[in-house]
C-alpha cells in the first residue's frame, strides 16, 4: 500500500522564512499562489507581461516579475508553465539563479523524467501534485478542505526534501485530504498513460466511433450525439462519486446488463495489448521524444490532427445542441 501523509506529518513552520516563486500564473499557478499566501508563505509570481494571466495576478494583489528575478529571490521555485516550455524557461531564467540550498518544485514530472531539465546536485527537487485543477484546489482551501495530492522526491540535497515538500503540501491544505507518496517516474508515466489510453485519447475515439456507427446505420446526428457524448457526463459523475460498481447500481438494470455483457466486446484483448504498447512507448521515452520533436518543428502533425478532429461531424451537431442548453453557457 502507498504511504499517505496527513496534517500531523507536515510542519508548516519549515516555510516560515522561505520565499516561494510560482513560475506561471495559469489555473494551477493561481490556485497554489493564493493558497500559499493565505497560509502565511511569502510568494512571488512570475508571468509574462501583457498576458491575461499577468493582469489577473496583479488583480489578485501580486506584482508579477520575470522568471529570472523570481528564481533569484526564491528559496523554492515551483515551475508551473506548460510542459513544452519548461526546459526553455529553466535554462534561460532559472538555472543561472540556482544555488546550493534552493529547491525546485514541480506538479508534473515530465521534464525531470525525460531529462529535459537536469538540475544541479546541490538543490532539492520534489513534486507536489494536486489531483485536481487549480480552481478546485483554491475552492477546497477556502472551505477549509484540501484536494488529495501526490508527493515525490527526485533529489534530496538538503536531507530535508520530503519534509519541505510536505510543508508545501500542507500550505495548500493537501495534507488535510491526504498526500500519497510516489516517484517522478510513476507519476509521469501513469499520467501520460491515463491521458492517452483512457481519459482523452481512449474516450474521444470511443465517442467518435459510437457516433459514426449510429450515423452509418441511418440514425439522426442529434440523437446519436445525446446517446454517445452528452450522457457520458452522467456516467462519469456516477463513477467518480461511487466507483464502477456504484455506477452500475445507479443506472437501469438494462444498462447495467449491457455494460457487463457487452463492454468486454469493445475493450478486447487486442485493445489491451495496444495499451501495453502505448505504455511501453511512454516508459522508453519514445512518446516524449516524439512530442519534443513535434514542438521543435512547429507542431505540423499536432495541428493537422487537431484540425481533423475539429472537422468531425460530431463537432457541428454538438455546437448546435449545446446552444439549446443554457446551463452550459458561461
Amino acid at each position: 500500500m502507498a504511504k499517505v501523509y496527513y496534517d500531523l506529518d507536515a510542519d508548516l513552520n519549515l516555510l516560515k522564512d522561505k520565499t516561494v516563486a510560482i513560475i506561471g500564473y495559469g489555473i494551477q499557478g493561481r490556485g497554489q499562489s493564493l493558497c500559499l499566501r493565505d497560509s502565511g508563505v511569502k510568494v512571488v509570481v512570475s508571468e509574462m507581461e501583457g498576458t491575461p494571466n499577468y493582469e489577473l495576478a496583479k488583480k489578485d494583489g501580486f506584482n508579477p516579475i520575470s522568471a529570472a528575478e523570481a528564481a533569484k529571490q526564491a528559496d523554492i521555485i515551483q515551475i508551473l508553465t506548460q510542459d513544452h516550455v519548461q526546459a526553455k524557461v529553466y535554462l534561460e531564467s532559472i538555472k543561472p539563479n540556482l544555488k546550493k540550498g534552493k529547491a525546485l518544485c514541480f506538479s508534473h514530472g515530465f521534464n525531470i523524467r525525460f531529462k529535459q531539465i537536469k538540475p544541479p546536485k546541490n538543490v532539492d527537487v520534489f513534486m507536489v501534485a494536486p489531483k485536481g485543477p487549480g480552481a478546485l484546489v483554491r475552492k477546497m482551501y477556502e472551505e477549509g478542505k484540501g484536494v488529495p495530492s501526490l508527493v515525490a522526491v527526485y533529489q534530496n540535497a538538503s536531507g530535508n526534501a520530503l519534509q519541505l515538500a510536505l510543508a508545501y503540501a500542507k500550505a495548500i491544505k493537501a495534507t488535510t485530504a491526504g498526500v500519497i507518496e510516489t516517484t517522478f517516474d510513476e507519476e509521469t508515466e501513469t499520467d501520460l498513460f491515463g491521458e492517452q489510453a483512457v481519459l482523452c485519447g481512449g474516450v474521444s475515439e470511443l465517442i467518435k466511433a459510437g457516433f459514426d456507427t449510429l450515423i452509418a446505420a441511418g440514425y439522426q446526428p442529434e440523437i446519436a450525439y445525446f446517446e454517445v457524448l452528452h450522457e457520458l457526463k452522467l456516467i462519469t459523475d456516477l463513477i467518480q462519486e461511487k466507483g464502477i460498481s456504484g455506477m452500475r447500481r445507479g443506472v437501469s438494470n438494462t444498462a447495467c446488463y449491457g455494460d457487463v455483457s457487452r463492454g468486454p466486446r469493445i475493450i478486447t484483448e487486442r485493445t489491451r495489448k495496444e495499451m501495453v504498447k502505448i505504455l511501453k512507448e511512454i516508459k522508453t521515452g519514445k512518446f516524449a521524444r516524439e512530442w519534443i520533436k513535434e514542438n521543435e518543428l512547429g507542431r505540423p502533425n499536432f495541428n493537422k490532427l487537431l484540425a481533423d478532429g475539429d472537422n468531425h461531424p460530431i463537432e457541428k451537431v454538438g455546437k448546435q445542441l449545446r446552444e439549446m442548453m443554457p446551463w452550459m453557457k458561461k
